[in-house]
């Protein structure tokens, strides 16, 4: 089954870290682009990071960088987002996409239905 599985959300303070983990499964996890897409309630998604199959290409949001690190074990066909100085604001369900094009291309879907895979998302909450 083609498929990608978000986990590690939660509930944090301000300031707090969370490690997401995007684990594929189903198709050739190493030629493919990552990417992780955030919603929270009443907003469009947005795209907050990529990696590219080699990991020679990376994307962060504004609105992340210097905060979030995108990583990923191809050995072990998962990816990851490590989220750091979490704010309030960053308050949404978090999820990956995999396909075969660039981060250029993966950043600027739209829909879910422009990449190949799509995960059900983890919910990240960043409370006092």
């Amino acid at each position: 089954q083609v498929r990608v599985v978000e986990s590690g959300g939660g509930t944090v303070q301000p300031g707090g870290s969370l490690r997401l983990s995007c684990a594929a499964s189903g198709f050739a996890f190493d030629d493919y682009t990552i990417g992780w897409f955030r919603r929270a309630p009443g907003k469009e998604r947005e795209a907050v990071s990529c990696v590219s199959s080699r990991e020679d290409s990376t994307f962060y949001a504004d609105s992340v960088k210097g905060r979030f690190t995108s990583s990923r074990d191809n050995a072990n066909n998962t990816a990851y987002l490590q989220m750091n100085s979490l704010k309030p604001e960053d308050t949404a369900v978090y999820s990956c996409a995999a396909d075969p094009r660039s981060c250029l291309v993966v950043v600027n879907a739209r829909h879910p239905k422009e990449l190949d895979v799509w995960g059900l998302g983890t919910q990240v909450t960043i409370s006092a």
